[in-house]
């Protein structure tokens, strides 16, 4: 049976988009903590350990239940998740500040793939761990006002149960499209992204982040730096030969077609 042709592109937002994490999401969140009163303070070494924990607040619960002398009751998680939720929500302010500042910017070949993509009429969903308020600015402010609009699905934050690398948050997005897996490619940075997308049944293109080098990306169709710019080219792997190009729709929709995969 004939593949059916490539329909929509899902992005991961954190890592994916932009190298959101050690400048912009670490740094806010020890601003809201000095700015809420916790003695927390997150390192680079720190956050990047945190970062196998999916979730700001997970993030942030996680780290409260390792200060603690003996694993926390489910009442006592619950409780402090509460507490937790005012820093939380000024963390949030915090990253689109810094946003805004220009601390945060896209990845290369993002902002050029979302601008070609919408205008083929190619659908474009979002399926993150962040809040949808922090995938909105960062688009609105790296790109432009309009490109919110693009997104017809934004499936982030708590609108599914498990968080990465359960396979529900791709799962929603699809069901929201009117998609099947083999309609849809998926692109992400890091090996929990990536066992999501797989769990999920989609193909999954992978870029490298910062606090990803070094991860197992076995099962990844591509694995690249970046997605390139002309003059700039990503480099990388697909199905474990080199490459090395620019990645835009003529590319995904052939590789959408590889009978290999």
């Amino acid at each position: 049976m004939p593949r059916p042709p490539l329909a929509a592109l899902i992005f991961d937002v954190d890592g994916t988009l932009a190298e959101t994490e050690r400048d912009g999401h670490r740094v806010a969140f020890n601003e809201a903590f000095a700015v809420c009163g916790l003695d927390w303070h997150w390192d680079d070494a720190t956050y990047a350990h945190l970062l196998g924990v999916t979730g700001g607040m997970e993030r942030m619960l996680a780290w409260w239940a390792s200060l603690q002398p003996q694993a926390p009751r489910p009442e006592a998680i619950a409780a402090m998740r509460e507490a937790l939720r005012p820093v939380h929500q000024e963390k949030t302010r915090r990253y689109a500040d810094r946003v805004a500042l220009g601390h945060v910017r896209l990845r290369p070949g993002i902002a050029r793939l979302l601008r070609e993509a919408h205008r083929v009429g190619m659908r474009i969903a979002i399926a993150s761990t962040t809040v949808p308020a922090n995938v909105e600015t960062l688009l609105r402010l790296t790109i432009g006002p309009e490109a919110p609009g693009w997104i017809e699905q934004l499936s982030a934050g708590d609108m599914v149960p498990r968080k990465k690398p359960a396979p529900d948050i791709y799962l929603h997005a699809l069901e929201h499209l009117g998609l099947e897996a083999n309609q849809v490619m998926a692109l992400e940075d890091s090996h929990l992204g990536l066992s999501a997308a797989r769990a999920a049944g989609l193909r999954c293109i992978v870029t490298r982040a910062l606090y990803t080098e070094g991860e197992d990306f076995s099962g990844a169709w591509a694995e690249l730096d970046q997605l390139g710019e002309p003059g700039d080219p990503g480099r990388g792997h697909i199905d474990g030969r080199p490459w090395q190009g620019v990645v835009d729709v003529a590319t995904l929709r052939e590789w959408a077609f590889r009978p290999d995969w």
